[in-house]
């Protein structure tokens, strides 16, 4: 059987973007150990509703660890203490009996608080828009899957595009920098040969990008490979970085 817990949670609440926002305390009890995260504030927002009160607005969709939509920075680590999983994968069985858990949003300016835990993240869509896509004709399926890869690259470049797009990296960058996303969506189409066409455009499309969504500058922290539930390696931001450069060599 499943043990039940009593829990103190400090939520992040405000109404949007232009409103201060500020800490507001709520009990969770008789929490099961096996429920998830998201599931344990599901039942705190069940009882807000039925006191009539403003429920907690939080990101969710596939509660599979897939999507990256449950943005939440629980005890100052984006989605909680376990390492390798989203928010949705965390089980209260990582918390003890009474125990006081602090839940914010992502914390950067390139990220502007909608409501509560929610957060625009629509400047990610505009940096994989600008060039996170192969728009020449390479043939249909059966055409690219005879194209010879090595293994290596082949696997290199599928853990990079494992990349969810959640934006725990930014969140956990005391810069805010979407730098691991980028090298992430760049460093997918650069390994392959299906993404040699548009690789110098693409470099330099995307990194402008990020640089106009304002997101901070990378000082090799390392805290967004820590933080990264899909453990995406730093190694993508110095394979960027030569992209990027060659790029303004070659293009002037």
């Amino acid at each position: 059987m499943s043990a039940h817990m009593n829990l103190t949670l400090k939520v992040w609440r405000q109404k949007n973007s232009q409103t201060p926002g500020k800490f507001v305390t709520y009990q969770a009890n008789n929490i099961a150990d096996d429920m998830s995260f998201l599931e344990m504030l599901d039942v705190v927002n069940e009882d807000l509703v039925k006191k009539k009160e403003d429920p907690i607005q939080f990101d969710h969709d596939c509660r599979e660890g897939i999507c990256g939509m449950c943005s939440l920075m629980i005890n100052g680590s984006p989605h909680g203490p376990k390492q390798g999983i989203t928010t949705c994968q965390l089980h209260m069985r990582s918390f003890k009996d009474g125990d006081t858990i602090v839940i914010e949003p992502w914390r950067a300016a390139a990220f502007p608080v909608l409501k509560d835990l929610t957060v625009d993240r629509g400047s990610f869509e505009r940096i994989q828009q600008a060039g996170g896509y192969v728009s020449v004709n390479t043939g249909g399926v059966p055409d690219a899957n005879t194209i010879p890869i090595p293994k290596r690259i082949a696997d290199e470049a599928f853990s990079s595009a494992e990349c969810i797009g959640c934006g725990a990296c930014v969140a956990a960058c005391k810069n805010a920098s979407a730098m691991l996303f980028v090298s992430a969506k760049v460093s997918q189409y650069a390994l392959l040969p299906q993404g040699q066409t548009e690789r110098y455009e693409r470099a330099i499309a995307m990194v402008n990008q990020m640089d106009e969504e304002g997101f901070g500058g990378c000082t090799n922290t390392y805290a967004c490979e820590a933080e990264c539930p899909k453990g995406i390696k730093v190694t993508n931001i110095a394979r960027m970085n030569r992209e990027y450069f060659n790029a303004r060599f070659i293009k002037g």
